[in-house]
């Protein structure tokens, strides 16, 4: 955290925290007014176990993770289910380029993991989650490859 890039920072905390508090406020009222609505957060483990020089990013979805939580206890008495799918190691062709903007370091994120989860993993569960009958509220489904590393602490 010591070499952290501020606007890295204020980037990460822009689109992933106040990003999801200014699309959720403004679906709001119409979710309440169906009497049925369902509100999905993406996460990540990130936001769950820290790692080492991912300081901003796991702050950034610790707040997520937390702003999700609080709204699933708001929102109850409006009937919406508030869900969170926090997905680890899903392999993009951007994400981990665009981390660390190199390809060899980007490959390193799944040393040892035989076969990481992948964009369309992630989107068979955000579906079975808001398919589910509307009184089944998952709360919070952390999702990471079978066979992977164990996580560091």
């Amino acid at each position: 955290m010591g070499e952290a890039n501020t606007e890295d920072w204020e980037w990460m905390f822009r689109v992933n925290v106040l990003g999801t508090v200014k699309l959720t406020r403004a679906f709001l009222p119409m979710l309440r007014a169906t009497g049925e609505g369902t509100v999905l957060n993406l996460t990540s483990t990130a936001g769950l176990v820290a790692y080492e020089g991912g300081g901003g990013y796991n702050a950034a979805k610790f707040a997520q993770h937390a702003l999700t939580g609080a709204l699933r206890l708001e929102e109850a008495e409006h009937n919406i289910r508030v869900i969170e799918v926090a997905p680890g190691l899903v392999r993009t062709e951007e994400f981990a380029l665009n981390r660390f903007g190199d390809q060899d370091a980007a490959e390193k994120v799944y040393e040892g993991v035989e076969k990481p989860l992948t964009a369309a993993d992630v989107a068979d569960v955000v579906r079975y989650a808001v398919s589910a009958p509307h009184h089944v509220n998952l709360d919070q489904i952390v999702i990471r490859p079978l066979r992977r590393r164990p996580p560091t602490s």
